[in-house]
């Protein structure tokens, strides 16, 4: 396959992170990508130094894309804080009670494990964007707080809290092949937040 791209580097990603999403990092090499992607690994090395410094791209690409997403919906201006809220954990919800059964698309969920003990590198780019999702999830608690339509919740620690808890329900679903840690998530989180 001898496609063009305009943004090569970008294809690389793409179809690198529905193949890593499915198998882990560790189990996918470099020439299953490359063939998928209809690249010579010329191509590659032009773009990535090494297969750690693709992983860290492909991370950083993929939390780029997240937090934009969460913006999105986290900025609806129709909605109180709470109802926005509400909207982000239902949409994990949604995602991952979709991926309990199918492949996983979360690459947080996907390759913690894996990697923190493999790639320093790839570890940071991890913490970093959880660190950033947490932050976005903790102004809009604080914003609830503010304008009264959250009871009155420690932001950082709250988010930080409920973070794990969707994180490892995600584990669970996975490993269960069923949502209903998930659901249980969802109705920890429903109650924590009701005022």
């Amino acid at each position: 396959m001898n496609l063009r791209h305009d943004n090569t580097r970008q294809h690389i990603i793409d179809i690198g992170y529905g193949i890593i999403a499915g198998k882990g990092f560790s189990s996918v090499g470099l020439n299953e990508i490359l063939k998928t992607a209809g690249v010579p690994k010329g191509s590659f090395y032009h773009y990535f130094e090494s297969k750690e410094q693709y992983g860290q791209a492909l991370l950083e690409d993929y939390f780029a894309n997240y937090l934009v997403g969460i913006d999105e919906l986290l900025q609806a201006e129709a909605a109180s804080s709470h109802e926005r809220l509400m909207r982000y954990w239902q949409r994990w919800l949604d995602k991952q009670c979709a991926a309990a059964c199918s492949d996983q698309k979360c690459l947080v969920v996907k390759l913690s494990a894996e990697v923190a003990d493999l790639s320093d590198t790839m570890r940071i780019t991890l913490r970093d964007g959880t660190d950033q999702i947490v932050a976005r999830i903790a102004a809009l608690i604080e914003a609830g707080v503010a304008d009264g339509s959250l009871p009155p919740l420690a932001p950082l620690a709250t988010a930080q809290m409920l973070y794990q808890l969707w994180l490892g329900a995600s584990l669970l679903g996975k490993l269960h092949r069923n949502s209903e840690a998930l659901d249980n998530a969802m109705q920890f989180t429903q109650t924590l937040f009701s005022r």
